[in-house]
Parts: C-alpha cells; sequence; structure tokens
C-alpha cells in the first residue's frame, strides 16, 4: 500500500511538472509585464514607441526610433528562454538581451552590462543570429528562409549560455573563457556577467519587421 502511495505521489508530481509548461512572458494582448528602455536616458518621454501588438504579436516597427523592451516583473537565471520569431527581410536586426544586472535606463545599460544575443542573418560569423554580439563565434548559422518562424532558444546554467536556433547549437558559452577585445565603439564593454538578470527584446530600427509570436521561459 505505501508502494502504491509513493507512485500515485510521483505520478502526480510528475503531472503537475508537464501541466505546468513554458511560462509565457508576452501575452499576446498587451505589454503587461514590460517597460520601454529608450536609446539614450535623455530621450524624449513622448517618442513613438518602437513595437505595437498586432493579431497577437509583438511587432516591430520600421523606421521608428529604437525603442526596446524589458521583462520588469523578475531577474531571470537557471532557466530556458524560447523565442519564436520571423523577419520580412534577411537584413532585419533586433536580439534578445539576457543577464541585465540592473534596472536598465538605456539601452547603454542592456548592452554594456547584460549579453545581446544577435538576430540579423547579414552579420558575419560573430555579428550574427544566435551569437552572442561581437563576443561570441557562430558555430552554425540554420536560418529558416525570410517569412517562416525561427526557434530560438537560450538556456541559461549559471554563467554558462547555450543558444540554438531551429535546433541547431549556434553558441556554447561557459561565462568565463576569454572573449575576443572590443573593437568598435557599438560593441559591448567586455568584463563578468550576472548568473541571472532581466531580459529584453531589442528594437533596432531600419526599413524590415520582426514579427515575435512567442517570448516564454521554462525552469531548469
Amino acid at each position: 500500500m505505501r508502494t502504491l502511495s509513493v507512485f500515485c505521489l510521483g505520478a502526480l508530481l510528475a503531472a503537475g511538472s508537464l501541466a505546468a509548461g513554458p511560462k509565457q512572458l508576452f501575452n499576446g494582448k498587451d505589454t503587461a509585464g514590460w517597460a520601454r528602455i529608450p536609446r539614450h536616458e535623455d530621450a524624449p518621454a513622448n517618442q513613438p514607441p518602437g513595437f505595437k501588438i498586432e493579431n497577437g504579436l509583438l511587432v516591430s516597427l520600421p523606421d521608428s526610433p529604437e525603442d526596446d523592451l524589458w521583462y520588469t516583473r523578475k531577474k531571470i537565471g537557471n532557466a530556458k528562454l524560447r523565442i519564436v520569431y520571423k523577419v520580412s527581410d534577411k537584413v532585419a536586426n533586433s536580439g534578445v538581451f539576457i543577464r541585465i544586472p540592473v534596472t536598465p535606463k538605456s539601452e547603454d545599460d542592456a548592452i554594456n552590462k547584460g549579453i545581446e544575443v544577435q538576430i540579423d542573418e547579414t552579420g558575419d560569423d560573430w555579428h550574427c543570429t544566435g551569437v552572442f554580439y561581437s563576443m561570441s563565434q557562430a558555430k552554425a548559422r540554420p536560418y529558416k528562409p525570410v517569412g517562416e518562424w525561427n526557434t530560438l532558444e537560450i538556456e541559461m546554467r549559471g554563467p554558462r549560455t547555450v543558444v540554438t536556433l531551429n535546433g541547431v547549437v549556434v553558441t556554447d558559452y561557459d561565462g568565463v573563457s576569454p572573449v575576443p577585445p572590443k573593437k568598435g565603439r557599438y560593441e559591448p564593454e567586455r568584463g563578468p556577467r550576472p548568473d541571472s538578470g532581466y531580459i529584453a527584446i531589442q528594437h533596432h530600427g531600419g526599413k524590415a519587421t520582426v514579427w515575435f509570436k512567442e517570448i516564454s521561459l521554462a525552469k531548469l
């Protein structure tokens, strides 16, 4: 009888874990739980937004000012982020910031204190989708054709980060190995990053559109 009870308890716990599933950070209706990050701290308060909600999707607005969105409800670590997106053109430029240790007052905080996982098909192997922008080299470039949905997964375990795109590993960084020195002023400052931090979705302007239909989080 005791064996049966233990078995039933284990089955219930397992079923509960499966039922919980990934947590959706974007509800498809509005930006509840998210807030804007201006490109610069002195950006005007009435600056037009860089994103809109349309048909359940988060959509970047072409030719609008750079204006990121950060998730305000908690810092994230030891978890897997799943971002499902598509682009209107190969030149689309966006990204996902992770490990931001402070409340970001401008994009500079996200860039230089966190890590940008790039979204851009046209960059070289240090500046393309799935890499740490200018800090890791792509192991693969498994893009779907323009207009098709891509699945970007970012797994954070302590200081280590593994990024896969459409099921293929693009970046696997242990968090401590040396990275190339900074070259351009637009590249992030080097240095250690925390095991957990805020996340953000980047809007980089330009004439292309990026659609996001899922931004979800699963605990490890």
